[in-house]
């Protein structure tokens, strides 16, 4: 493969990346408003982050510019970082409510039932698979290079 296509290629699975990333904040997004997931600071931190991830995504793809694609990249570490402490939070969470309804839990059978607990222990993954596709974006991106030789 020439190296013209092989930039070519990269070039494509970029832009099936970003699209990919778009339609997940939105999704997010979206569900997040649905779920009314917004009931104290805890709660609103994923929404602001998912539309501070969008700001940044529009941000990129209307200046194209070296700034706005390393904004981009430590959006995609924050969403990594709250995912995260999400999945802490909504474990720990459910490992309270189940302890409060049974007191004697421990072990395994404790772990089993917060990982099947009311709210979802391993939701807020999705927030560490958009920062993910959102890094692996500007991986090595051409935008990068070109403004760390300037």
């Amino acid at each position: 493969m020439t190296p013209a296509a092989k930039d070519a290629t990269v070039e494509v699975f970029r832009k099936v990346l970003l699209a990919i990333l778009i339609f997940g904040l939105i999704g997010t997004e979206v569900e997040l408003l649905l779920l009314e997931h917004t009931d104290g600071y805890w709660q609103l931190t994923p929404v602001v982050v998912v539309a501070i991830g969008l700001a940044a995504v529009g941000w990129w793809l209307g200046s194209r510019g070296g700034a706005s694609l390393r904004a981009l990249r430590l959006v995609m570490l924050l969403f990594i970082v709250c995912g995260g402490a999400g999945t802490i939070l909504h474990y720990n969470g459910n490992v309270e409510f189940e302890l409060e309804m049974m007191p004697g839990l421990r072990g395994l059978e404790l772990f089993g039932k917060a990982m099947m607990g009311a709210t979802p222990a391993l939701a807020p993954g999705v927030m560490i698979q958009l920062g993910l596709i959102g890094w692996l974006y500007t991986f090595r991106h051409p935008t990068l290079t070109r403004s760390s030789e300037s």
